[in-house]
Formats: structure tokens, C-alpha cells, sequence
């Protein structure tokens, strides 16, 4: 069986080869590697194998193009198609295949749902994926990525447990709202200790496919997380993000006024070290309440908040001056931006901000730049360091 060193050097055999023996070729790549793409340094080959396939394309929201694809190529007289494309080294991105996609422009597409539901799919040859309630999508890792475990299958790490509950709000006028508690493993062990608490906004996503809980297991068994108690609050759909979390001082009652006295009813909790955290638009309600009251939200993480032009541009673009003008300060702050995010709405700012708390003297402070964009992928890889950074161990 052959060996081919590089997608290159078996792309140079099998076009040497007659089309009529180029097909066995292919079953020897596939035979040989089993997994993709293949990267070497900053490249990566995608391929596709499908009979009868008329277009193949690589899905990727890094592509500025409309429709988002960089199209395959067709090796002749087999069922290859392939892409190699070059990236960042630490690139860590998630991406879709578009099989027999009509590639028009999706601003014209009438029915963009079911064109994704009939032509998009992950990459059958890649292992690493990530699951959301919405879809399933690919992750492509480049050599020098930061980490992408399942945390969840590490079996000698000891668990915490996770508790549902659900919980009312006067403040923001919902009821039966989820809200997920997580406890470290030994706390059913320690009945007399009391514990941080960190409140994080989007609890779907945090119990879900950030995978937050199995992370802060792994954390706190290696010394990089304080054994803390986090609290996983639901939020509403799309809609209500802007104005639930945007300058909203009812939902900063809420977290002070509702949800954190339930949680010290239910939980044993340090009520002089807290924390508020989110992702995305959740990452501004934190940064609201944590502006609002410094002394008693003394951690923050903000992990890609908008904080630039777009919707409630004007009320997001306070922030910055409001950090700056502050005289006092969370006193662990966490805060990071993806390359790839909208430039305007996310990555720019993001570095006005960083520049503003850099100056501070009187904060620890924590600034990450991620080869991702706007998605659950670079939000998962930067957690660990957000967690560690935000409630350190004693190892970190």
C-alpha cells in the first residue's frame, strides 16, 4: 500500500495514473488515513467521496463571499473531490460541507432553512464536531489551536453534580425559566465550607455544548479552578437577547434581587466572592451588572461581547467609556474577542477595551485573542482559561 507523505504527493500520483486505475488510488488514500482534513504546517486538505456528486464546496463564515464557499475540485474518473486551503496556524474554526448546493447567493435565497437542511452537512471524515440544539458543524484545529476535548469523556476526573431547578423573575417577567446549578465534586463532602458562586447568563448553552461543568471538573482536579458553584440561568430566544441584556437594570435586579438570594437559600455560597459571566450579548448583561456593582460582582467574564456598531450600537459603545470613567473595578476581570469576528461589532472594540483595563493598576486583568469567530467553537476553547483566570486555583 502506498505512503504518501502529502495530500500533494498522492494528488501527483493519481494524476499520473490512467482515470481508469485512479479510483483504486483513492481507496488506498482512504484506506491509509482515516481522518480529515489532513494538515500539514498551514495547510489543510478537505476532501469529499461521493458517487455522482456534482459540486462540493467548503462552508466556512471566514469566507467573504455570498454564498460563504471555497468550491472543491474534481479528480477525474474517480469519486474525489478535494480543497486545500491555507489558514493561521491557530486557526480553530467551524465549518460545513455544501454538497450539490445550487451556490446562488444565499440574500436571494427564498427558503435559506431548508437549503441548509438539504445540501449542508459536517464533514464525514472529521471526528470532531460540536452539537447544538440548532445543527451539528465540523470543527477544523490547526496545529497550533488551542485544545478542543470532549470534556466529557475524560473518566478519571470526579464529577460535580448538576442540579435543575426552575425559577420566576418579577424584574424581567418570566416563569419557568431553567436554571442549572452546578456544585464541585466534593461539596456534599465539605457541609461546613462555603463556596464562590459564578453566575453565567445562557445557561442552555453553558450546560450544553460549552460544556462548562465537565470543564470546571477537569479545572479544579488539576489546581487552575477554586472548587466554586455555578449557576446557569436560561435565557430567552433570540429575540429578547438585546433587550435583556443591553443596559437593562432589571435584569441586574434580577441577578441581585431573585436570583442570587434563591441561590443562597438552596446552596451554601460565599456571598463576598461572586462572579457574573457570559458569552456573546449574555457577556454585556454580565458587564452591566459587574459595572453596576464592582463590590459585589468582584470576578467578570466577558467572552466576545458586542460592544461595536450594529443593533443598540449607541448603548454598547457607552461601555467602554463607561470602564474607563469607573473608580472602581471587578477585581479579576476576563475578557476575549475572536480574529474572525464582525470587525466593527466585536473585534474592534474588543481592542479599545483591552487598551482601556490593560492601564488599570488596581485590577488582574486577562486578554485573548482566538483564531475564531462568533460561535460556541471559540467560545468552548477559550472557557478553561476564562474559568482559571476569573476563580484561580492554587495551581494557576
Amino acid at each position: 500500500m502506498p505512503n504518501w507523505e502529502s495530500f500533494q504527493a498522492f494528488l501527483q500520483d493519481a494524476q499520473a495514473a490512467s482515470p481508469d486505475n485512479r479510483q483504486s488510488l483513492v481507496d488506498d488514500l482512504l484506506r491509509e488515513r482515516l481522518d480529515w482534513p489532513w494538515i500539514q504546517g498551514d495547510k489543510a486538505t478537505f476532501i469529499y467521496v461521493g458517487m455522482g456528486t456534482k459540486r462540493v464546496a467548503l462552508n466556512l463564515d471566514t469566507i467573504k463571499a455570498d454564498p460563504p464557499f471555497a468550491p472543491f475540485e474534481h479528480l477525474e474518473g474517480t469519486s474525489l473531490w478535494y480543497l486545500t486551503r491555507r489558514f493561521e496556524t491557530d486557526d480553530l474554526l467551524d465549518y460545513l460541507l455544501a454538497v450539490n448546493d445550487p451556490m446562488t447567493p444565499l440574500a436571494q435565497e427564498r427558503n435559506v432553512v431548508e437549503r441548509i437542511s438539504r445540501y449542508w452537512r459536517i464533514d464525514p471524515l472529521n471526528p470532531l464536531k460540536i452539537n447544538t440544539a440548532q445543527m451539528t458543524v465540523s470543527v477544523l484545529r490547526m496545529p497550533n489551536a488551542r485544545p478542543f476535548p470532549d470534556w466529557t469523556k475524560f473518566t478519571r476526573v470526579p464529577r460535580g453534580k448538576i442540579i435543575e431547578h426552575t425559577i420566576n423573575s418579577a424584574q424581567l417577567g418570566f416563569t419557568g425559566r431553567k436554571l442549572w446549578v452546578y456544585t464541585p465534586p466534593d461539596y456534599n463532602n465539605t457541609p461546613r465550607m462555603t463556596y464562590p458562586l459564578l453566575m453565567m447568563q445562557d445557561g442552555q448553552w453553558a450546560v450544553g455544548p460549552l460544556q462548562m461543568p465537565a470543564i470546571a471538573d477537569a479545572l479544579i482536579k488539576h489546581g487552575r479552578l477554586q472548587p466554586i458553584v455555578i449557576a446557569m440561568i436560561q435565557s430567552g430566544d433570540q429575540k429578547e437577547r438585546i433587550k435583556t441584556f443591553v443596559s437593562n437594570d432589571k435584569h441586574y435586579a434580577f441577578l441581585l434581587t431573585e436570583l442570587l438570594p434563591f441561590l443562597q437559600t438552596q446552596y451554601r455560597i460565599d456571598s463576598t466572592n461572586l462572579g457574573v459571566g457570559g458569552v456573546a450579548v449574555g457577556a454585556v448583561g454580565a458587564i452591566h451588572a459587574a459595572l453596576k456593582n464592582p463590590a459585589v460582582f468582584s470576578h467578570l467574564m466577558m467572552i466576545s461581547p458586542p460592544l461595536g456598531k450594529g443593533i443598540a450600537q449607541e448603548k454598547l459603545r457607552e461601555y467602554a467609556g463607561r470602564f474607563e470613567r469607573a473608580p472602581i473595578l471587578p477585581q479579576r476581570i476576563f475578557q476575549s474577542v475572536g480574529r474572525y469576528e464582525a470587525r466593527s461589532r466585536f473585534y474592534l472594540p474588543a481592542q479599545v477595551l483591552n487598551q482601556i483595563l490593560s492601564r488599570r493598576q488596581d485590577i488582574a486583568y486577562q486578554y485573548a485573542e482566538i483564531g475564531s469567530g462568533h460561535g460556541l467553537v471559540g467560545f468552548r476553547s477559550i472557557l478553561p482559561e476564562a474559568l482559571a483566570w476569573v476563580f484561580p486555583g492554587e495551581s494557576s
